[in-house]
């Protein structure tokens, strides 16, 4: 199986709304407008998402995690960082690298904008982020009420 990633900025991109359409399934989440919700992240008003699309040679999603970069700001600080909001792998291609891959491929792209700290919450998968390297952020709270996860990333 040979594996190509690429950059998604746009989805409109059949291949991710197909694999993100599995995704929901394998969650049990219902969405009655599929369109409304992939306009909705074409134009999220929290910052641009963004996709890293994983396909095997005929061009079958294998994968994808979803990701923006947000600022957390006060008066007197500033900090940009990477949001890791989704990421799925196809039931026959897990345990075989493909999450930690897309994992790294994000970090990259984080830090060459200038974003060393990536965060997410998990519902299924704290030990795999655990294993690549996030730690526990008691100390953060998430609206969905999950654990936070962190990460500083170095370039």
């Amino acid at each position: 199986m040979i594996v190509n990633t690429v950059f998604i900025s746009d989805f409109t991109d059949i291949r991710f709304r197909t694999a993100f359409q599995a995704y929901f399934a394998e969650l049990g989440i219902n969405v009655t407008d599929w369109d409304g919700l992939f306009h909705e992240m074409d134009e999220d008003k929290n910052g641009k998402n963004f996709a890293l699309l994983m396909t095997d040679d005929s061009n079958h999603a294998v994968g994808f995690l979803q990701f923006q970069i947000n600022v957390f700001s006060s008066w007197f600080f500033r900090e940009p960082f990477g949001f890791i909001r989704e990421l799925w792998i196809h039931p026959s291609c897990r345990g075989q690298g493909f999450g930690t891959e897309l994992l790294h491929k994000a970090e990259r792209y984080f830090a060459n904008n200038g974003v060393y700290k990536a965060v997410l919450t998990s519902d299924s998968a704290e030990a795999f982020y655990l294993t690549n390297g996030f730690e526990k952020a008691p100390g953060i709270k998430a609206k969905n009420k999950m654990e936070v996860l962190i990460k500083n990333i170095s370039d």
